[in-house]
C-alpha cells in the first residue's frame, strides 16, 4: 500500500464562476490524523468532495488509496469511511438497526461483533433499541461514527464532525478518534476549530481555496517570525489601537479583553516600549508579556501575508 493515503497535485474546482479550490496541492500519509482548517467558504467541504470522488477536478490530480475516486468510486468506497455535516441516520430506525443498514449497505454480511465492539467503543450500547431520533446531539454523532466505520475503512473523513455539539461530547468525540487512529485508520477532519486543530498530526490552513500552509501545528507556530505579545489593559480597544501605531507592531489582533501584538523583527524592548506608551495614553493598568503564538495567530498572519 502506498504511504501516501490521499495526494492531491495543483486542484482547481469551480462552481461556475466562483473558484473553490485554487491550485490546491497536499498529502496525507497513512496513519495522520490530518485537519483542513478554515472559516466558512475556505474550501474545506469541497476538498473532502474531491477526495471522497462526489465531485471531479477541473484540473489536477486527485488520488486516494492509490485509486482515482471518480473513475474508481465503487472500489474506493469500500476503503473509506464518510462522515458528512449532513449525515443521515434514520430516526425511525432504533440505534442497533441504523448500524445494521448501513452495515448491509456496504456489504458486511457478518457484522454483529463489529457492530457490538463500535457501541461499546461509543458508549452507545446501553441504547441499542432506542430510535435515533430519541439520542441527544452527541449520541447521534457517536452513532453516525459507528455507522461510518461499520465496514472497517482504511480512511475515515470527517466534515466538521463537533460543529453544533455540546463540549462534553466533543471531548468525548475526540477520545473515540484518538482510539481509532491508535487502530492505524488514517483520520482527515475539517474544522473551522483552531484547538481541534492542535489535535492533529498535521493541518493544511485553507482560504478561499488557497492552502497558505501546511505542517504539523507546532511547526507552524516556530516558524511565525518575529515576536508575540500579550496585552492586558483596562480599556482594550483602546490599548489595541495605541498599539497598533506603534513603530514596529505588525499586527494587532483582540482576543476578547487581550489584545495579542505581534513584531515582524525581535526587539528586546518592545515590551518596555508597549508599556511606555500605554501609560502616556492614560493607560496605566496594563500588563505586557510574550506569550507563544496560536493557531489563530499563524492563520491571521497568514492571511496578511496572502492578500494584497
Amino acid at each position: 500500500m502506498p504511504d501516501n493515503v490521499v495526494s492531491l497535485a495543483g486542484v482547481t474546482k469551480r462552481f461556475g464562476r466562483t473558484v473553490a479550490i485554487d491550485g490546491a496541492s497536499l498529502t496525507i500519509a497513512r496513519g495522520e490524523m490530518f485537519g483542513l482548517i478554515g472559516p466558512d467558504g475556505a474550501g474545506k467541504t469541497t476538498t473532502i468532495r474531491l477526495m471522497c470522488g462526489l465531485v471531479p477536478a477541473d484540473a489536477g490530480s486527485v488520488r486516494v488509496l492509490n485509486l482515482d475516486p471518480v473513475r474508481e468510486h465503487r472500489m474506493l468506497t469500500r476503503s473509506v469511511g464518510y462522515l458528512s455535516q449532513r449525515f443521515s441516520l434514520y430516526g425511525d430506525l432504533s440505534v442497533d438497526e441504523n448500524v445494521a443498514f448501513f452495515a448491509e449497505i456496504h456489504g458486511v454480511a457478518d457484522y454483529a461483533a463489529r457492530r457490538t465492539r463500535l457501541l461499546e467503543m461509543t458508549q452507545l450500547a446501553p441504547y441499542r433499541t432506542r430510535l435515533a431520533d430519541k439520542l441527544s446531539g452527541g449520541m447521534k454523532q457517536k452513532l453516525a461514527l459507528a455507522c461510518t466505520l461499520v465496514h472497517e475503512p482504511q480512511l475515515i473523513v470527517l466534515d466538521e464532525p463537533t460543529t453544533g455539539v455540546d463540549p462534553v461530547s466533543r471531548r468525548e468525540f475526540w477520545k473515540l478518534l484518538s482510539e481509532f487512529l491508535a487502530q492505524g485508520i488514517t483520520i482527515v477532519m475539517a474544522t473551522p476549530y483552531l484547538d481541534e486543530a492542535e489535535r492533529c498530526t498535521r493541518v493544511a490552513l485553507l482560504h478561499e481555496g488557497r492552502v497558505l500552509a501546511l505542517d504539523r501545528p507546532d511547526a507552524l507556530r516556530r516558524a511565525l517570525p518575529g515576536a508575540l505579545y500579550e496585552v492586558i489593559a483596562s480599556d482594550h480597544r483602546r490599548a489595541a489601537d495605541v498599539l497598533s501605531h506603534m513603530p514596529g507592531a505588525g499586527d494587532v489582533q483582540l482576543f476578547g479583553e487581550r489584545a495579542h501584538v505581534r513584531f515582524a523583527n525581535a526587539d528586546a524592548h518592545a515590551r518596555d516600549r508597549m508599556l511606555e506608551a500605554l501609560r502616556s495614553a492614560g493607560l496605566s493598568e496594563t500588563s505586557v508579556r510574550p506569550v507563544l503564538p496560536s493557531l489563530e495567530d499563524v492563520f491571521i498572519a497568514r492571511l496578511a501575508e496572502a492578500t494584497p
